[in-house]
This record gives C-alpha cells, structure tokens and sequence, in this order.
C-alpha cells in the first residue's frame, strides 16, 4: 500500500498575514522552532516565507525587515499538495518545481506543511538527512 502524505506531514498550520513584518515573520519562526510558515490571508495561502527568503531576499539587499512585509519577499502561489496524494508525488512535485517543502491543503484549507526531511524520515529512516531531521532543536 503507498504511504500518503497526512502520514508522513508535520501536521499544523504556522501562518502570517500577507502585511505582517518579516520580523514578525521571523520570530514566529524561532518561537516554533521552523524554517518557514505560511503567509495566509484567511484559509487563502498566499505564500510561504522562508528563514533563507528573509535572509537572502530581505536583509542581504539591506532592506529593513522592519517595514517589509511577508508578502514582498515570500514564494507567491506555492505548489501545494492534498494529505491523500501519495507521498511518490510530493517527492516528484519537489523535484519538478525545486522545493523542499509543500504545504498541504485540503478543501482549500492549510493543514500542515510537507518537506524533504519528513520524506526523509518516513522514506529512508537511515539517511543522514533523516538522521538531521529527527535531531533535537532542528529548525
């Protein structure tokens, strides 16, 4: 039997406004404990805001992460996949769109996030990057 998605996702949704500040962002982030949450006006998912976005497309460009919203600098319109899809399509899905993580969506409402270390884990509990994301304090 295929394993789905809903058995191998990080369940719970870590979201922001689209006008939240990346310092908001950022903090929510270290609070959790996670490298990126959804950027969500409602259900609707308008993004996800990465650590490295904040890093690489904010603050290396010397931008105030102050006075810079979520939305300016996120990856708009995510690929996204349902928690029945089978786990084979989230690892093709990251391939063909190069991401490491998806959000999963069903009826139009976020209800975890997918990423590379959870296939990972469920895929090749073996692997040094399973053994990364089982670690303690990971982000």
């Amino acid at each position: 039997m295929a394993q789905l998605v809903r058995d191998v996702m990080t369940a719970g949704v870590a979201a922001v406004r689209p006008d939240a500040s990346l310092v908001e962002a950022a903090r929510l982030m270290r609070t959790l404990n996670v490298g990126d949450v959804l950027v969500a006006d409602g259900d609707r998912i308008v993004g996800v805001v990465t650590d490295r976005d904040i890093a690489v497309r904010a603050v290396a460009d010397g931008i105030d992460p102050v006075t810079v919203s979520t939305e300016s600098v996120c990856t708009a319109d995510p690929v996204c996949i349902d928690p029945d899809a089978e786990v084979s399509t989230a690892v093709r899905l990251m391939r063909t769109h190069a991401v490491r993580r998806l959000p999963v969506v069903e009826d139009g409402r976020p209800l975890g996030m997918v990423s590379i270390g959870d296939l990972a884990v469920a895929q090749d509990p073996e692997s040094a990057l399973a053994d990364i994301s089982m670690a303690e304090g990971k982000a």
